[in-house]
């Protein structure tokens, strides 16, 4: 039997479900997701069988210069998740702290970090890239 994990935003107008996670969960430290998370990193992990509950007429879409996607409910601002260019929405990455219950995630690395806040402390028991996991460059 599939478990189903299910999430929200703070206003709770906005509900989605998944049926599991991709492998990797990464906090990332590049610009974008420090302004859009409004923390020193978002913590973000790939899913399989999202589906919108509820709420789709509050989902809002930001596409930044780099033509990345970032989706937000537009009712309280809290955000959801992001998807590469060319990605499909259902491809998108969710904020693990949009989830309504314990999920089984561990996050395994550290991304773009040579954008990270000055203030942020790494925890060094992880991989940190300088950029992305596929460029292999640590820092």
């Amino acid at each position: 039997m599939t478990s189903i994990y299910k999430g929200s935003c703070l206003c709770g107008e906005v509900r989605f479900s998944v049926e599991g996670f991709c492998e990797q969960a990464a906090n990332c430290h590049c610009s974008m997701c420090r302004k859009f998370h409004g923390a020193a990193f978002g913590s973000l992990v790939g899913t399989i069988g999202l589906k919108w509950i509820s709420g789709q007429d509050y989902l809002e879409e930001f596409t930044a210069p780099n033509g990345t996607v970032r989706t937000f409910c537009r009712q309280c601002g809290s955000s959801l998740g992001f998807r590469s260019k060319d990605r499909r929405p259902e491809d998108m990455e969710i904020a693990i702290a949009t989830f309504d219950q314990d999920i089984p995630v561990q996050i395994d690395a550290h991304i773009f970090t040579k954008y990270k806040a000055n203030w942020c402390v790494i925890d060094e028991k992880l991989p940190a890239f300088l950029e992305d996991r596929e460029n292999e460059i640590r820092s």
